[in-house]
This record gives C-alpha cells, sequence and structure tokens, in this order.
C-alpha cells in the first residue's frame, strides 16, 4: 500500500509560512514532486543513525577485513594500491551501498519484497523478485559455511586461553588445526555454538538484539585490534609493517593488482549481498543515508588496517610468511603466539577479535533470511530465527566434514577451475566469484532503470548534478568495472 508524505503539505513552499528558500532541497523533492512514498512493512526500527552506522559497520567488517585486506596491501603495492582502493570504495562500493540503502527504505521490506515492490510500482516485469531470491540464497550459503570458520576461532580462542600454543612449531601448528577441524564432533559442536550465539541476537530484534550487539562488539573489536596494534609497535617491527602496508610501490601495480584493488572492497564489503538493503528497511526518517554509507566505509577500513599493524609485526618478528593468505590465522600467528610472552593471553584476545568480527557479519547474513522468513510463515522472530539459524548448521556440516571424512570430496570437479576446490572451498568460489558479482551487477541495473532522480533526491537530498554522476555510475560505471573484476578471477596469473 502506498501514501503520500504526510509532511508535504506543511513543506510546500505555497503552504509553508517560511520563505520557499529556507526550504532543503530534499524537503522540496519529497513534496513538490509527484513521488509515492511505501507504508513500512518491516517491524522494529534503529534507534537513530548511530544504532544503523554500527549495524553497518558490523556486517561489513569480517574475517576478510582481519587477515585478507592487509594482505592484498602488502603484497600489491602498498600506498598505492590504498589508493585505488579507495577510488574503488567510491566509484563501486559506495554506489551500490546507496542504492541498496535506497531500495531498502523505499520498499520498506526484506530483500525479495523491497525490490518487488519497487518493480511492480514501476510498472517492471516482475521477474526482478529474482535478484531478490539471488541474494538470499547466496547469503544462506555464505553464512552456512562462514559460521564453519566463526566455530573454529572460538575453538583456538579456547585454546589460547587454556593450555594456550607454546613451543608449537610448523608440524605441531598442522597437527592442532587437523585435530581442531578433523573431529567432525567436535567441529560441529563448535559450529554449533556459534550458530546459537548469532541466533540468540537475531532473535531478540532489530535494537533489542542485533543493534545492541553491534553496539557493544564493534568498539571491543577496534579496543582488541588497537591494542594488539600498540603491542606489535613495542614488538620493533612497526616501521617494517608500516613501509609493506602504506609505502608506495609502483612496480608493483599491474593492471591486474589496479583492478583487484577496485574489486576488493566489493568482496570485502559484501554490497549486492542484500544486507544492506534490509537493514535501510528499518532507518528512521531522516536518516542521512550517505552519512551511514561513508561511515561504514571509513570504519571498515580503519579497522582492517588496524588488524594489519596487529598481524604483520608477529609474523615479521618471528620470520612467518606475511602472505600466507587464510592460513596465516591457523597455522601461522598461533606458532607467534607460542613463541612470546603473554602469548596465551595476546593469542586469546586476537581470537576473541576474529571472532566478533566474524559473528557480526554472521548476524547480518541470518537476518537477510529471517526477515522474509516472517513474513512467508508468519512465526515469531525468535522462532523464525531458530528454525532458519537450525537449517544453516544443517547445511553447514558438509563445509564442516570437509576439513576430515569428506576431504577429498570435490564437488564441482567436473567444472573448470574446481577440480582442487572441496566442499567450503567451491561454495565460496561460487558465491564470491560468480553469485556475488551477479548480485551486484544486477543491482545497479536495477537501481539506474527503476530509481529515478525524483526517488534518488527524496531519499537522499542531493542535488541534481551529484544524482545524475550517481545515475551514471550504476547504469554504466559498476556494471562495467563488475564485469571486468569478475572475468579477471577466472584468468590465470
Amino acid at each position: 500500500m502506498l501514501r503520500r508524505d504526510s509532511g508535504c503539505a506543511a513543506a510546500s513552499p505555497r503552504t509553508s509560512r517560511r520563505p520557499a528558500s529556507r526550504l532543503s532541497f530534499a524537503n522540496w523533492t519529497r513534496c513538490a514532486l509527484p513521488e509515492q512514498r511505501p507504508v513500512s512493512h518491516s517491524p522494529g526500527q534503529w534507534s537513530g543513525r548511530a544504532g544503523l552506522i554500527f549495524a553497518t559497520v558490523g556486517s561489513a567488517v569480517g574475517l576478510g577485513s582481519i587477515w585478507k585486506f592487509p594482505y592484498e596491501v602488502g603484497e600489491n603495492g602498498g600506498g598505492a594500491f590504498v589508493l585505488i582502493y579507495a577510488v574503488g570504495l567510491l566509484v563501486v562500493v559506495l554506489p551500490l551501498m546507496l542504492a541498496e540503502f535506497v531500495i531498502g527504505r523505499r520498499g520498506g521490506g526484506d530483500a525479495m519484497a523491497s525490490i518487488r515492490r519497487l518493480a511492480e510500482a514501476a510498472g517492471e516485469a516482475a521477474g526482478w523478485r529474482w535478484l531478490g531470491a539471488l541474494m538470499l540464497a547466496a547469503g544462506f550459503a555464505i553464512l552456512s559455511y562462514y559460521a564453519v570458520i566463526g566455530g573454529l576461532t572460538l575453538a583456538y580462542g579456547a585454546q589460547a586461553m587454556g593450555v594456550g600454543f607454546g613451543g608449537l612449531d610448523a608440524p605441531g601448528a598442522a597437527r592442532l588445526f587437523a585435530a581442531r577441524s578433523g573431529d567432525p564432533l567436535e567441529l560441529a559442536g563448535w559450529h554449533a555454538l556459534f550458530m546459537a550465539l548469532t541466533v540468540a541476537i537475531v532473535a531478540r530484534g532489530i535494537e533489542r538484539g542485533i543493534e545492541a550487539a553491534c553496539r557493544l562488539l564493534m568498539p571491543v573489536l577496534a579496543a582488541i585490534m588497537l591494542l594488539l596494534a600498540l603491542h606489535g609497535a613495542a614488538s620493533g617491527e612497526f616501521a617494517r609493517t608500516a613501509e609493506f602496508l602504506l609505502a608506495p610501490r609502483l612496480e608493483a601495480m599491474t593492471t591486474r593488482a589496479a583492478l583487484e584493488a577496485l574489486g576488493l572492497g566489493f568482496f570485502s564489503i559484501g554490497v549486492g549481498l542484500g544486507v544492506l538493503l534490509t537493514y535501510a528497511a528499518h532507518a528512521p526518517p531522516g536518516t542521512l543515508l550517505g552519512t551511514v554509507a561513508l561511515a561504514t566505509l571509513a570504519g571498515d577500513t580503519a579497522i582492517s588496517l588496524l588488524a594489519g599493524f596487529a598481524v604483520f609485526p608477529l609474523a615479521f618478528a618471528h620470520g612467518l610468511d606475511p602472505a600466507a593468505g587464510t592460513s596465516l590465522i591457523f597455522l601461522t600467528l598461533p606458532i607467534a603466539f607460542g613463541q612470546i610472552a603473554s602469548g596465551g593471553r595476546i593469542g586469546g584476545a586476537f581470537f576473541a577479535a576474529l571472532a566478533l568480527a566474524a559473528l557480526a557479519s554472521a548476524i547480518a547474513l541470518l537476518e537477510l533470511v529471517v526477515a522474509p522468513a516472517i513474513r512467508w510463515t508468519g512465526w515469531s522472530r525468535p522462532t523464525a530465527a531458530m528454525a532458519v539459524g537450525l537449517a544453516c548448521w544443517v547445511a553447514g556440516l558438509p563445509s564442516a566434514l570437509s576439513f576430515g571424512l569428506w576431504r577429498e570430496v570435490r564437488p564441482l570437479g567436473f567444472l573448470p577451475g574446481f577440480a582442487d576446490a572441496g566442499i567450503l572451498e567451491a561454495l565460496d568460489r561460487v558465491t564470491s566469484n560468480l553469485a556475488l558479482p551477479l548480485a551486484g551487477f544486477l543491482l545497479a541495473i536495477f537501481a539506474a532503470r527503476l530509481l529515478g532522480a525524483r526517488t534518488l533526491a527524496a531519499e537522499l537530498g542531493w542535488p541534481p548534478r551529484r544524482l545524475a554522476a550517481l545515475r551514471a555510475l550504476l547504469g554504466w560505471g559498476v556494471p562495467g568495472l563488475i564485469l571486468a573484476v569478475a572475468a579477471l578471477g577466472h584468468l590465470p596469473r
């Protein structure tokens, strides 16, 4: 059901007692232009702009922010990579974030419902609803294996705070990982604990659950990263880390590295999944969506850089490979923790930070699916959260088994590029290299085609020239760059 903005009569240049010149551009476009606004169909609301920012930063910060961003920066040109990454944030990520925010607040519901309502209001084909379905399927698949890794971070945190990593060498680290990940019952238990924490938060609702958790998790995560970075500075390898991360090395900036820098923000922040769209449906009236988007990008980038200054001094100080990638977390850093004083406490803090980052992202992914589940079934939020969480845990069991009993299974081995991919890795490649780029590409086309200048102006309050640039990016620049980055992922190095 659609209604006109109830504040139009009061804000109209003809009826307002204030001079028309004092009306903001946003108010004028909301009222003087014949634009319809939907009634919100989403129960619950953020307490304010700060609550929405904490939640969106939490959704953006994940395990990849702790290891992938610093590693990619250091290996691909340092400061030059950061500069191109910042350009990618502005020309790819920011437009898609704004599109998700506008669709969510305008549509007033979950990803599928909001996209369908806006498509119907614009007289477009109902086939656009499959974009929302793609978002939900990708989000569910990602959470199914992401929660397995989240469970591993809990297991390693317990190890660090318990017996610790004393005397651990490379073979010992490999044996520890095999013991923690190869026992199906133990890993399923940690996986279940991680999902239970996620469900418990989402079941409490938007403000009392998700916002309250993110208001706690994000400051604690930032504080732990800051303390670990200060410890790294005291280790004597701060200058080497700063050079590795920030010194511009133009000789390393190939065309491939530049495209990877442009695409890194898209993949690490996860625009196109519909999470931000779902969160925006609960935004209070008057929330400045552009401010929320910029604050989210700044918060995610700051935590990612802090992570680099926390992790790499340890790697350099103990002669470890900073380019170890995902194995840096579970195979490389435990060796460093075992060789330093107070390694148990420092390792416990590090894995606690990892668990917090993983939990904040998992909350967002679960809410992405729980929101439409409530609409479809009519269940209460706690019931829907428990049902979806249980389904996700069951769907994640094959990924958990891929570390042990099913380590030799190659579900997509018949496809090019998947011959060596186990269950978890195959899921990751399908979602990251196929589903997420496709969803982002279609989202940009949807926004450019269906979100007219009046709708964008009413929701963002931007002047016409800035709106024209945003629509041009969504219509041409963003889809083109997504195609280029996606094609890059399928080319040999």
